[in-house]
């Protein structure tokens, strides 16, 4: 029987072949690796990772799937964890864990700060999304699409996009282009532990009113000589700062 995507669950089910295999070989699975699919559909990355793996973790919401999925693959070569990947503990599969997947666009930037919990356990990640989602998360200060995502995840991944995806790629076709990404965590994560709250907070106001100043949107945090002591002009805007500048301001404040 044909699965009918449901739009609640953001599915668009890849559905190229070439594709497919450009995005195995960018994962590169090994036999031992530990690896977790989020959001396997109807199997189109699960069956070619399972000819190299050992053992393949999936994360599914969709009780129709998981019963398609149960049916098709023996529980000696596929895992499945039932329910939702955005309140998913990854932390309980181990350590250096790789992650991939084709994600829900519709959850798809909530996910990515959920999994940013769990980089110390995280190896690698490859994701499919959608290309404006990717080219926010690759983009550099002073540019369009740099912006809070930006900085909450380059403070803990190096990010690459690998290439783009069409539409016509997938059933049903979204109305937008997809993109592959690769994301590495960084060795050393570039805010402290203790200080990830305030990070946030900092990141979050700043850019709360893109077009106002950081005089105006971190008012209520720095003071004239914070900003002088910072070296950081006030009357720029948060997209023209560095993530380690966003990473000095929140240490500022905890040493003030």
């Amino acid at each position: 029987m044909q699965h009918i995507a449901r739009k609640r669950f953001g599915q668009n089910f890849l559905v190229d072949s070439r594709i497919v295999a450009d995005i195995i070989r960018a994962i590169h699975p090994h036999r031992d690796d530990l690896l977790v699919e989020i959001g396997p559909g109807l199997g189109a990355l699960t069956r070619p990772l399972l000819q190299s793996l050992k053992h393949l973790h999936v994360v599914e919401i969709d009780r129709d799937i998981i019963e398609r999925l149960r049916r098709e693959f023996p529980q000696q070569q596929l895992t499945i964890h039932a329910g939702d990947a955005l309140e998913f503990d990854y932390s309980v599969l181990g350590k250096n864990l790789r992650v991939a997947g084709n994600l829900p666009y519709n959850i798809s930037t909530p996910l990515l700060f959920h999994l940013s919990k769990f980089s110390a356990d995280i190896q690698e990640m490859h994701f499919m999304l959608q290309k404006e989602v990717v080219a926010r998360m690759v983009a550099m200060p002073s540019t369009p699409d740099y912006g809070r995502l930006s900085v909450m995840l380059q403070c803990r991944f190096e990010m690459e996009q690998l290439f783009i995806v069409p539409p016509e790629c997938f059933r049903p076709a979204p109305k937008v282009e997809s993109a592959l990404v690769r994301m590495i965590p960084l060795a050393q994560p570039l805010v402290e532990p203790g200080r990830e709250k305030r990070f946030a907070t900092i990141v979050a106001a700043a850019f709360s009113q893109r077009r106002k100043t950081l005089r105006n949107t971190l008012r209520s945090y720095l003071e004239l000589e914070n900003f002088i002591a910072l070296n950081i002009d006030p009357g720029q805007r948060a997209e023209n700062l560095s993530v380690e500048q966003f990473v000095a301001i929140a240490a500022h404040l905890d040493e003030r």
